[in-house]
């Protein structure tokens, strides 16, 4: 399976919260980049970003001034990070939950960064498509052990194996579910 550290871009530009976002617009065009990572003012102060999005939604919009406005104003602190081990198709299901398109990467220090565009252009998402939905894995499961049963007869060992996984399979599905119900109420 491939992880976020696998697909992420190592080269990250940052810049400082107190720049303006005049310096952070010049930056971005400089680097032909859509974001910047906002760095942390001290060792426990979390990473910020600063997109192209925020950048036109609070300050183009409203007719502000990019030399008088600062980084740290406009910002998205603290922003998602992603641990460099977490897996590629599970950095898409928390982009697609949360609407980002880009975060940090993350483990102790600033790693690099993980974009859509790393994961569409770099995973291997699309030739080796993962299960992720455990309703898929139930379903896999079912089959192989009526077929295990089928092979090795309904009271082998083999079988009852087959069974046992099945279930615990089962066993998760119902508690993801009442983890859902519970956050949904």
């Amino acid at each position: 399976m491939m992880k976020a550290e696998d697909i992420m871009t190592t080269e990250v530009i940052t810049i400082r919260g107190s720049a303006t976002v005049a310096e952070a617009v010049d930056l971005m065009k400089y680097k032909g980049l859509r974001s910047l990572i906002v760095e942390p003012r001290t060792e426990n102060d979390p990473y910020g970003m600063v997109s192209e999005t925020d950048i036109v939604y609070k300050v183009a919009a409203y007719g502000k001034d990019s030399k008088q406005v600062r980084v740290y104003e406009i910002m998205t602190k603290p922003c998602i990070v992603v641990n460099p081990e977490l897996g590629v198709e599970y950095v898409a299901r928390l982009f697609a939950n949360t609407g980002i398109r880009r975060a940090p990467v993350i483990k102790g220090k600033l790693l690099g960064i993980i974009s859509i565009t790393d994961i569409l252009r770099k995973s291997d998402l699309f030739e080796n498509p993962k299960r992720i939905f455990i309703e898929d894995e139930i379903e896999v499961a079912r089959e192989e052990a009526r077929t295990i049963c089928a092979t090795k007869g309904d009271s082998s060992r083999e079988c009852a194996a087959a069974w046992d996984i099945m279930e615990e399979l089962l066993a998760v599905a119902s508690d993801q579910r009442l983890v859902k119900e519970n956050v949904v109420k």
